[in-house]
Parts: structure tokens; C-alpha cells; sequence
């Protein structure tokens, strides 16, 4: 099977059709009615872009309004003539045509007048020939009168003297270019028309490589935009290089490093099958690393055999060995990293795999003859390496110090868009893209008043999600929404986006790229100062994107005891396992956790039981989890209570009366909502109760000792917490949310007693900044 018959699928209505034009509507009678590339390119011209652009058929001539959105006039680069300075509704002068103008091909003024003789120029062109030619730098009159550049006119672009076909194209691509509502300059296309008739080129395809990057930039569009308007999806998929806007996606996928005839024309196949089941902007990318690992098979094959791998039936189970000792070798030297190394082989394998699915190892196809052993199985590809636990999100004391940077992120890049970029996704958890595609109305109110942000999980194809958010995101939204709308007052607000490019965006509805987020974000880290963790060593900043803001938000929601369910709903995650790699709850941070919540460890007296638990030995640890057993305000060592579970108190559970009691920072709220229940039950009890016997009153109430003793413990917690310092005090309070999440996740055992539900995060520029 071909790679045209297995797009067979693909329909070739992927670029729209305007209204088709007459020749001399577009180049007048120009002589070059047999060119059908001409003909082709005056065809898909709209003849309502010509009139809007101003284009004059007969004179060659673009005079743009100066009200134009997309086609833009110099911006005072040039200054008018009063001839062609002109009020507003009023007609311009028309350019001279026929026999008394000027010999110069793109001159549209009269020829001089001298001694009441016509010369061959026009007073401008007449000197300009006289200097060159006394300088020696002109010799051939009417090569001159070719080239010759004609009077710049402001808010004017003159192509007389181009090739037919480069007028065409520049049109074409000018039309395409206002479609895709992307600015363009009267001023460089002046400059590319200029050298477009200096280098007497018929296309614009052969013009010299431009060096300047605004001109470059403008080439390459036009050229992009050229080359879809002769092409459809079969005839782009017998390319070796696929322009994949015409497939329905973006960006370029390149087969030119697979060598071997047989194995290009197999990876085309596969990738004309693959492609329609795609979606997404990141679709090209991910096919593009497929096809970077056939790229590696290829080289192995073709250093490794005589006949380099050209002959598909020669090939077998030695040649797959080789390519993944090469793998395991590249990956030992560094050249490839070990997840790479890993992807590779599964790409490759998958490919290889799919091919014969596909039929193209049949008799006719571009792998006739391929053997059966020439795969990978699952076996061949290494196992991937184990992640561990996840770690991507940022320390809260890290985030402390960005979101202090916040203020000065907008006048570091330069960007609004960036700030609230920013904010968002730190705020809410999204995903980069999400945040950037937002729609300028995407907050709403649910039925209680509260405030959802509305956004489209492209990701997983879910559309039009709701996520609630707090009231200063709400606002953050709302304010944003105000700007943008008095930016663009023009623009309906159903084409507007909430963040909205600033370049090449007239009407708003352009939203800033990932790319360009990713950058700046890149760039504002950067001009920050050393970001310091609580002990004092440095944290890099290379660990720090806008995606592991993400990571960050369902560690926050993790740490504040948000059940899995809801912070998968949270994620908008269909699976709880993706939910569980997004924050940690593995030992290494509990053990940081007791660490820090052991050195701030009391007894039943309010005495510091150990003063330094930096570096717990592994036994101390083992002796933390097995020796204690827990109680509703701590821990308890007694023996006969531990063996049991923590079912057989002999003192009927008045931890405070026990030395085998132990508590920590972790479970100040908890004492202090014990203490409170105390004194509500004393105070009920005090109170005149019927029906109750004096001896089971006294049983009952709390006892004054009791009271005393939680009282003098939580002051002394207290006391020892306010002698820490900032930093330190951050890093218990990391330590009191992770120690009290895990705690509540193991369902401790319930004692008849109130239990203290933690409450749920506040927004992010609250709890953190």
C-alpha cells in the first residue's frame, strides 16, 4: 500500500475558496494569460481583498486605506509629496500610463518636458540616470530603465517591474496573510518588491535568502502560504518534507533522515494513518519524534550493513540487536538520555509494528518482503526507569519568594498578558495552554454566586470545564476583561481572548502562544536573585516552569487534606492514578515531616523532649512508627495501650495525667480544640441538668487539673513557636500540613472525641504571597 492510498481518509477541502478572478481584474492585460501558475493564483484571489487593499490592476500599484486594519501605512517613514497628500475622500491623481510616461518601468510620472522636447524620463529619473552614469554605475540604458527604482509614495507599494507571477504571489500571499489576520507593512513590502525587481527573479521561490529577519519573516509567509495554495493532501504526503497546516495541524514533519527508500515510503504510510487521529497542536511534535527514532534505526542499518539497509528482505533479528546495542550505547556516553533512549525503542517497535497492520510489508508495498524477526518486542525495550514519587511542584518557601517577584514580572517582560498569566496558573492549576487559549468570557457564577473559571481541557478533549475559584482570581479575571475590552472596543466579545497576543494581533483575537509564555516566564525567574530553601541552600531555577505550578496546586490542595476524589475532580483528571502523580505523600517527605514536627516534640508537662532531630537514625525512625501508637493529641508509649492498638488505655484516655504521653506541633490545633470542648462540657455540666445523679456529674466533668495541664501545654507550644524565625517558622508550618494530611488519610482511630477537619487552602496569593 502506498503512502497516497492509506490517507485515502483525508479530505482535500482543508483550504477554503474564494470567489474565483478574472485575469485582468488582477494584472490587467499583462501578456501572461499562458502562465497557468498565473492563472491558478489570480483564481484563488478574492476580488473584495483586492478592492479593500486598494489594488489598481492596471497601474501595478497597492494603495491600501490609510484606515487599513491588517495592510498598515509607514507610520511617517516617508514624507508626502502635497501632490499626493490628499483629504480624506478625495480621489489621488491617477498615475500616467501610455506614451507620455516616464521610461523607467516602475515610474508612473510624466516624462520631462525640456525646451518644450519630451526627454525618456521623468525630472527625478532623468537626474538619478545622469549620476549614475557619470559614476560609472550604470552602462546598459534599459537594463536601468528595468531596475530603476521608482518615487516612493506613502501608504503606496509600486510592483511595476516585477514578474508576473511574483505579483501574483505577493498578492496571493498579502490576501492569505489578512485572512489569518496577520499584519503587514507597506514599508517592507516596498523593500521586498524592490528586490524582487532589482534581481529580475520570476518567482518569488528564487529570491536570494533574505538576511534581515523582519524581510525573512515576510519570504517565509508568503512562501508558506504559496506553497498550500498548490498543494492537497495527496500530493503533500508524497513529499519528504509535509506542510502539515494542509493535513489540518501545524508546524512541519520532516522524513529527509530516513535514508532508505523503503523505510521513508513505509514511515509516510504510517504517519498519513496516524495523522487524521490526532488532535491538538502538539500532534506535529509527537509524530515528529516518531519519526526521529526511525531516523536512528535508519543510521544504524545504513553504518551498519553493506548494503545499508537499502534491501528490506535482507534484514533480520541481528539488525535489531545492533540498533539497540547502539541505543544502550549512545545512552551510556550521554549522547541520549535514558527516558530517550527508552522512547526510541518504543517508537521504533510501535512503527515497525504497525506497518504490517497497515499492509505495507505486502507484496507491492514500499516494505515488500520485510521478515517477520525485524521487530522489536516487548522484551527488546528497556524498562523505564521508576520516577519515584513526584516531586514538580514548587517548596511553598519557593513560592513565597516568586509570588514576592510578582509586582515586577509585568515591567521585567514587558507584558501584561505574562502577569496574569502567571497568577492564573498559580492560582488555579491549569495547564499552560489552557490558561493562554482562555476566552475573554470565561468567569462565571454558579448557582450559590460563587465564582468558576470556564476553560476548555484541550488536553483530553473536555470542553467548556468549570473550575471554582476564589474571589481575588475572580477579580484578578474582571480586571483583565476591563483592560481587554478597552483595547479592543471594536472586536465582539465572542472573538476576544482574555490574553491576547501582542503582536500581529489587530483585533484581540490572537491569544499569547505557550512558547512565548514559557519564554518570558523563563526570562522574569531570571532576573530574580538566588531562591533559598529553609536551610539556606539554593534552589535551581531550572526546575521551576509554568507547569509545575500545577504540581504545586494539587500539593496545596494535598497538604490541606482535600480527599483524592474531589482533587481529581479538582485536576479534572478521569483517573485517580494521574491524580496521584501530581503531589507526594511517600515516605521521604513524611520522614521530613517528623523530622521537623519531632524537634518540636512535648511532653505531658510542656517539656522539649528532644531538642534536635535533624538527622534521625533509621532505628530512631523505625522506633517513631512501631513504639507509639496514636491518640487524638499525640502519641502514646505505654506498652500494654501500644500492643493493643491503642484500644486498651488503663487510664480511660487522660493523656494529660500520663508521662507515656507525647505530642508534637503537629496537634497544637487539636489540644486547642480539646481545651475548648473542656470548658463546654464544664460549663454545661456546671449548669442545672435534671435526671443526672451527683457522682455520674462528677465523673463527667472535666477535671480543673486536667483543664490546667492541656492549658500550660498549648502555651508552651505556643511560646517555643515564637521564638523561631521566619524561615524557620515556614518550614514547621510545610511540616504540620503534610504530618496532619497523612495523618487523616490513615483514618485514625476514633476515641468518642471531636476531630478537627483541616480547612480547605485559601488562593494562592493569600496562603503563599
Amino acid at each position: 500500500m502506498s503512502a497516497e492510498s492509506a490517507v485515502g481518509s483525508v479530505l482535500a477541502a482543508t483550504a477554503h475558496s474564494p470567489a474565483r478572478t478574472a485575469l485582468p481584474a488582477v494584472l490587467g492585460e499583462c501578456g501572461a494569460a499562458g502562465d497557468p501558475a498565473v492563472v491558478r493564483l489570480a483564481g484563488l484571489l478574492d476580488p473584495g481583498f483586492l478592492a479593500d487593499a486598494g489594488w489598481d490592476p492596471e497601474a501595478w500599484v497597492l494603495a491600501p486605506p490609510a484606515g487599513h486594519r491588517l495592510i498598515r501605512w509607514d507610520g511617517g517613514k516617508f514624507v508626502a509629496r502635497p501632490a499626493e497628500s490628499r483629504p480624506a475622500g478625495r480621489k489621488a491623481p491617477l498615475p500616467v500610463l501610455g506614451g507620455d510616461k516616464c521610461a523607467v518601468l516602475a515610474c508612473l510620472r510624466s516624462r520631462r518636458v525640456r525646451h518644450q522636447r519630451p526627454e525618456a524620463r521623468c525630472t527625478v529619473h532623468a537626474a538619478r540616470w545622469e549620476t549614475a552614469r557619470q559614476a560609472g554605475l550604470a552602462s546598459d540604458e534599459q537594463r536601468w530603465n528595468q531596475t530603476a527604482e521608482p518615487v516612493p509614495v506613502h501608504g503606496q507599494v509600486n510592483l511595476r517591474g516585477l514578474a508576473p507571477l511574483a505579483v501574483a504571489e505577493l498578492l496571493y500571499g498579502l490576501q492569505q496573510r489578512t485572512a489569518a489576520e496577520v499584519t503587514s507593512y507597506c514599508r517592507f513590502l516596498r523593500r521586498l518588491a524592490q528586490e524582487l525587481r532589482q534581481a529580475q527573479v520570476p518567482s518569488l521561490a528564487e529570491l536570494p535568502v533574505q538576511d534581515e529577519p523582519a524581510r525573512r519573516s515576510l519570504v517565509n509567509s508568503l512562501l508558506a502560504h504559496l506553497g498550500r495554495a498548490f498543494s492537497d493532501p495527496r500530493t503533500e504526503i508524497a513529499r519528504d518534507r509535509w506542510d502539515l497546516t494542509v493535513l489540518g495541524h501545524h508546524g512541519w514533519l520532516t522524513f529527509t533522515g530516513i535514508s532508505q527508500d523503503w523505510l521513508r515510503e513505509a514511515a509516510k504510510g504510517w504517519a498519513a494513518h496516524d495523522l487524521p487521529r490526532r488532535r491538538g497542536k502538539q500532534a506535529g511534535a509527537r509524530l515528529n519524534e516518531v519519526i526521529g527514532a526511525l531516523a536512528r534505526l535508519s543510521a544504524t542499518l545504513r553504518a551498519g550493513r553493506p548494503d545499508q539497509g537499502e534491501n528490506p528482505s535482507g534484514l533480520g533479528r541481528a539488525d535489531i540487536e545492533a540498533f539497540l546495542h547502539r541505543m544502550a550505547f549512545l545512552s551510556a556516553g550521554g549522547q541520549l538520555s535514558a527516558y530517550s533512549r527508552v522512547k526510541t525503542c518504543q517508537d521504533a517497535g510501535r512503527v515497525l509494528a504497525e506497518i504490517r497492520s497497515l499492509g505495507l510489508t505486502r507484496r507491492g508495498g514500499p516494505a515488500a518482503g520485510l521478515p517477520d524477526d525485524f521487530t522489536l518486542t516487548a522484551g527488546d525495550v528497556p524498562a523505564r526507569a521508576d520516577p519515584g514519587e513526584p516531586g514538580r511542584d514548587v517548596p511553598a518557601e519557593i513560592m513565597r519568594q516568586i509570588c514576592g517577584h510578582l509586582p515586577e514580572l509585568e515591567e521585567t517582560v514587558s507584558s501584561r498578558e505574562t502577569r496574569i498569566a502567571v497568577e492564573l496558573l498559580m492560582d488555579t492549576g491549569r495547564r499552560p495552554a489552557e490558561i493562554c487559549t482562555l476566552e475573554w468570557d470565561c468567569l462565571a457564577r454558579d448557582a450559590d454566586g460563587m465564582p468558576v473559571l470556564v476553560y476548555d481541557n484541550s488536553k483530553a478533549h473536555r470542553l467548556r470545564r468549570r473550575l471554582p475559584v476564589g474571589e481575588h482570581t475572580a477579580t484578578l479575571i474582571t480586571d483583565q476583561k476591563r483592560a481587554v475590552r478597552e483595547r479592543f472596543p471594536a472586536t465582539p466579545p465572542a472573538r476576544l481572548k482574555l490574553l491576547p497576543s501582542r503582536r500581529l494581533n489587530p483585533a484581540g483575537s490572537r491569544p499569547v502562544t505557550e512558547d512565548n509564555l514559557i519564554g518570558r516566564h523563563r526570562i522574569w525567574l531570571g532576573s530574580m536573585g538566588p531562591l533559598l530553601r529553609a536551610d539556606g541552600t539554593e534552589f535551581g531555577k531550572s526546575l521551576i516552569t509554568p507547569y509545575s505550578y500545577r504540581h504545586s496546586y494539587a500539593q496545596r490542595h494535598a497538604d490541606a487534606g482535600v480527599p483524592i476524589d474531589v482533587l481529581r475532580e479538582l485536576m479534572d483528571h478521569t483517573s485517580m492514578d494521574a491524580t496521584k502523580r501530581y503531589y507526594r505523600v511517600g515516605e521521604t517527605r513524611r520522614r521530613e515531616a517528623v523530622d521537623k514536627a519531632t524537634a518540636m516534640q512535648f511532653d505531658r508537662h510542656g517539656n522539649r523532649v528532644w531538642r534536635d532531630a535533624a538527622a534521625l537514625l533509621d532505628s530512631a525512625h523505625a522506633r517513631y512508627a512501631i513504639g507509639t501508637v496514636a491518640v487524638p493529641y499525640g502519641t502514646c508509649g505505654e506498652p500494654s495501650n501500644v500492643k493493643a492498638g491503642g484500644g486498651a488505655c488503663p487510664v480511660r484516655f487522660r493523656c494529660a495525667g500520663c508521662d507515656h504521653f507525647r505530642t508534637d506541633v503537629s496537634h497544637l490545633p487539636d489540644l486547642t480544640g480539646y481545651l475548648d470542648d473542656l470548658l463546654r462540657t464544664r460549663e454545661r455540666l456546671a449548669a442545672a441538668v435534671e435526671g443526672i445523679d451527683e457522682w455520674a456529674r462528677a465523673d463527667a466533668t472535666p477535671a480543673e487539673e486536667e483543664i490546667a495541664r492541656i492549658r500550660r501545654l498549648i502555651s508552651k507550644i505556643k511560646g517555643d513557636i515564637t521564638q523561631l524565625s521566619d524561615t524557620e517558622r515556614a518550614a514547621v508550618d510545610d511540616a504540620v500540613a503534610v504530618a496532619r494530611r497523612h495523618r487523616s488519610a490513615r483514618s485514625p482511630v476514633g476515641l468518642g472525641i471531636p476531630a478537627f477537619r483541616t480547612p480547605p487552602p485559601p488562593p494562592r496569593t493569600e496562603s503563599i504571597a
